[in-house]
């Protein structure tokens, strides 16, 4: 029985606090587990003490993505750091542009044209929407506005997560469910096809997603591969474990993915991965102590 399951990367008056679950209980062993991954290892943010959460690595690897803590009473801020070398990366400071000192923002994503999407709660009480785009530029953000077509616009439901893929065409977006408490009752992924400014669901996805999203379980923090054959994401048991990370693998676009294994080499409490353009590194972030901190896996 999961007894302490918090959802804390979004703060909606009335909803509580809203997110990537969290738990302190150990992820449930997987009867199919993906090894290619190994040797587990910190990322280092040189001139940065804090925490970092939600990883995301350009598709060139220039830079990395992360938000502050988003666990109550803490507002999760956009920042980003330059690449040094392959596991360290040097802190630039908050992403301009991005943040408001009273509502938090958090799991950033970016295209290979430079448009970052962000969840954000800020204009939740009266558009019911939280996912954010703008154009990066040298720090900054610009253009900042709401993406459109995307939220159901129903009381209650939130979307907590966003994933783009690497054309800037399909959107990942972790949709939660919220009774009132603090964790969701429900959270599964859905996808949206981009139409010029416009989002539309795609009418496919509940196909393609049928051995990912899983009824009774919390299905979120979506990474998708450059080639859009892999899909890595975050489960939760809410009838006993935490957070595991697992891939799911598909043979061809528009096909559904199957092969749903957890990546056995990410273990303890783990969450958000994204995957770097070459395949051959899975980001994510994990607890250690009561600091949340960014980590890699490598594969040949």
């Amino acid at each position: 029985m999961v007894s302490a399951l918090v959802a804390a990367a979004l703060w909606i008056p009335t909803l509580g606090c809203v997110g990537s679950p969290k738990s302190v209980i150990r992820s449930k062993p997987s009867q199919s587990l993906y090894r290619a991954f190994t040797d587990p290892q910190a990322v280092t943010i040189r001139g940065y003490s804090g925490d970092a959460m939600e990883p995301f690595v350009t598709r060139d690897g220039a830079y990395l993505f992360f938000n502050t803590s988003n666990v109550a009473p803490h507002i999760a801020a956009l920042q980003y750091a330059s690449r040094a070398d392959a596991r360290t990366f040097v802190y630039q400071g908050a992403v301009q542009g991005a943040n408001q000192p009273d509502a938090l923002s958090g799991t950033p994503t970016m295209d290979r044209g430079g448009d970052l999407y962000f969840v954000s709660p800020r204009s939740y009480s009266t558009t019911l929407s939280t996912i954010y785009v703008g154009r990066f530029d040298s720090g900054r953000l610009n253009g900042l506005h709401l993406a459109s077509g995307i939220s159901p616009r129903t009381p209650g439901v939130v979307d907590f997560d966003v994933e783009v893929n690497a054309q800037g065409t399909t959107l990942f977006v972790s949709v939660g469910r919220f009774n009132g408490g603090s964790a969701p009752t429900s959270a599964s992924l859905a996808v949206f096809d981009k139409s010029g400014d416009h989002f539309t669901p795609d009418h496919d996805a509940s196909m393609v997603l049928r051995a990912v999203n899983q009824p009774g379980k919390l299905t979120y923090a979506a990474s998708i591969s450059t080639n859009g054959l892999e899909l890595f994401f975050t489960r939760v048991d809410p009838t006993g474990g935490g957070p595991g990370i697992y891939r799911a693998v598909r043979t061809s676009l528009g096909q559904p993915f199957g092969d749903v294994q957890r990546v056995a080499a990410v273990t303890g409490f783990d969450e958000a991965p994204s995957i770097s353009a070459d395949r051959t590194t899975l980001y994510y972030h994990r607890m250690v102590g009561t600091h949340f901190e960014i980590a890699e896996v490598t594969r040949p």
